[in-house]
């Protein structure tokens, strides 16, 4: 706001457009939790139809709170052009882009590792995973878990060789992940490794699962000198591992249900639907039984992934998702940094930007959600014929679009035009950074047109660093790619406002401080009282109910919104 006022009062027209996300992830677990917390409910109970509902209700009470506090702060913005990514112009701007995208060949489909988060039943990117090293036996706390889970141990485990006739009987081999070896599809040794010579191209024996698996050869994985040089291969569920059995053209067998349960792969059927973490203690019970289990070094190193939304341990699986192709749209953007199209206040942040749009993988742009933008593929499937059609998407704008170039493509395909099918829409949706990404131009109300906005681009950018990467280079990768152009000129980065242990104000934590309540003051009872109206699980909020007695003992008096303007401009500067 002090930027916008000053530039109106250098002379230059401003205009400072409101506006707020739909923040899919975020606003599904809040509405679940207090569903949850409220009736016993889950979204499956209610249906999606029925559940997005709830979500536009609590929507309609509380997603526009950070617009009503711009209000009270004075800010001077053009209210009169306030959006939101999930209205008829975004959402048309959204579905054009990813028509355009895909027509282009940078939008795909595949089915490889991703990251899963149990608890939300969804894939996250890369940069939502927070990563947490521990160098001994460590009981981590995960959502919807009384008791800690069991970390920083690893666990050893022979497997016997099938070939009698050699004088090495069994492999040693070890793991951090003791459930994961009912998806073990072989275990590898170095080409070189003199121990293991005889084992070459042999087989040995599951513990578990009483069946031969090969023994391969994998210079790039094995580590001649970790452990017992030996490795256990669980390609469905490890990136490494995954690597490796495409190389040994390997099978993939996938254990895990979408909430963490095992599935009927995993060949035991007592453990079938049983959860990933309280099932290893059983799992070890059979390895003892059979002879097979060496024993755990509990002082073992691991870096452990975790959902930044949720805190659950990350479980690599294989599904089928729908990617953006980012290196040429990466190198676009680096480019406008090299070439002074961007400027970066402070300057040392294009360190950052430039660490990150080198290194950059593939987007996964497709979330198991049912709040959102929906994808606009629907697959075509013939269930009457041996056609195999399983790969077959039609991208189009409506189901009526669809339907027509579904009668299109089997006419093109010599198809009988009678052939009973089926057109099924996507059911996944877009993820939020998608939409938000498209910001500069759909918040001048592009809609995916070639024609672009007169004000496009904007002048400047201001955000947090923390989402240099989640938005602002989103916002240029995709915004460059459609205007020809960066969205803007200038990105100023600005400081983070923290609570007194160092942390960003984060609803899950239950630091949040509302500017309302520094403005008109609040009593530590009412600040209290925030926290039990929220979805906050009851741990947390005692948690948090001794933190706010600690910083808040007489609750925070009134101190007007000039005082907390000038504070915050102040602070920023220091």
């Amino acid at each position: 706001d002090a930027i916008a006022r000053w530039r109106r009062m250098s002379g230059c027209h401003v205009s400072w457009i409101p506006g707020t996300d739909h923040a899919g992830i975020g606003t599904q677990s809040v509405v679940e939790r207090k569903l949850l917390k409220e009736t016993n409910l889950t979204r499956h109970d209610l249906g999606r139809q029925e559940f997005v509902e709830e979500i536009w209700k609590w929507r309609s009470k509380h997603g526009d709170r950070i617009i009503s506090q711009l209000r009270r702060l004075g800010a001077s913005l053009d209210w009169d052009k306030l959006f939101f990514t999930m209205d008829a112009p975004r959402s048309q701007a959204v579905t054009n882009a990813f028509l355009r995208l895909y027509q282009d060949g940078l939008i795909y489909r595949d089915t490889r590792l991703v990251n899963w988060c149990c608890a939300l039943e969804t894939v996250i990117s890369d940069i939502e995973v927070d990563y947490e090293t521990v160098s001994k036996q460590t009981m981590l706390k995960l959502p919807g878990r009384n008791n800690g889970v069991e970390f920083g141990v690893l666990h050893k485990v022979a497997y016997p060789v099938a070939d009698e006739s050699i004088e090495l009987k069994e492999v040693v081999v070890a793991t951090t992940r003791i459930e994961t070896i009912l998806g073990d599809v072989a275990v590898a040794v170095h080409p070189e490794d003199p121990r293991y010579k005889a084992l070459h191209g042999k087989e040995v024996i599951h513990p578990l699962l009483n069946k031969r698996v090969p023994i391969v050869c994998d210079a790039e994985l094995v580590d001649l000198d970790f452990g017992t040089g030996v490795v256990k291969l669980t390609p469905a569920h490890d990136p490494n591992d995954y690597n490796c059995a495409r190389r040994h053209n390997l099978p993939l067998i996938n254990i895990f249900n979408k909430n963490g349960t095992f599935n009927e792969n995993c060949g035991i059927a007592g453990l079938v639907n049983k959860d990933r973490f309280d099932s290893r203690q059983e799992i070890i019970d059979r390895l003892v039984t059979v002879g097979c289990y060496r024993g755990k070094d509990v002082s073992h190193e691991m870096r452990i992934g975790r959902c930044s939304r949720t805190g659950d341990v990350i479980e690599p699986l294989l599904q089928p998702q729908w990617y953006i192709r980012c290196k040429d749209l990466a190198n676009r953007a680096l480019q406008a940094a090299a070439n002074g199209e961007l400027t970066f206040e402070p300057a040392y942040h294009i360190k950052e930007w430039n660490h990150w749009l080198e290194n950059i993988q593939d987007w996964c742009i497709s979330r198991q959600l049912w709040w959102g933008h929906s994808i606009p593929a629907f697959q075509l499937s013939f269930p009457e014929s041996d056609y195999d059609a399983k790969s077959t998407w039609i991208i189009a704008k409506s189901k009526d679009e669809a339907e027509s170039l579904a009668k299109t493509y089997i006419r093109s395909n010599s198809m009988d035009i009678n052939i009973p099918y089926i057109l099924k829409q996507d059911e996944d949706v877009l993820d939020t950074w998608f939409s938000s990404g498209l910001l500069p131009l759909s918040a001048l109300n592009w809609t995916g047109n070639d024609e672009l906005p007169a004000k496009y681009p904007t002048s400047m950018i201001e955000s947090g660093f923390d989402i240099l990467f989640f938005w602002i280079a989103r916002m240029t990768m995709l915004c460059t790619y459609f205007a020809g152009k960066p969205p803007f000129k200038n990105i100023l980065l600005h400081a983070m406002v923290r609570d007194v242990q160092g942390r960003k104000m984060s609803k899950s934590l239950g630091n949040v401080i509302d500017p309302l309540d520094v403005i008109d003051g609040i009593t530590l009872g009412e600040m209290k009282q925030v926290l039990h109206e929220s979805s906050l699980p009851h741990s947390e909020i005692k948690r948090s109910e001794t933190m706010l007695s600690k910083e808040y003992p007489q609750g925070i008096p009134a101190c007007g919104t000039d005082a907390l303007r000038f504070s915050l401009v102040n602070f920023t500067e220091h």
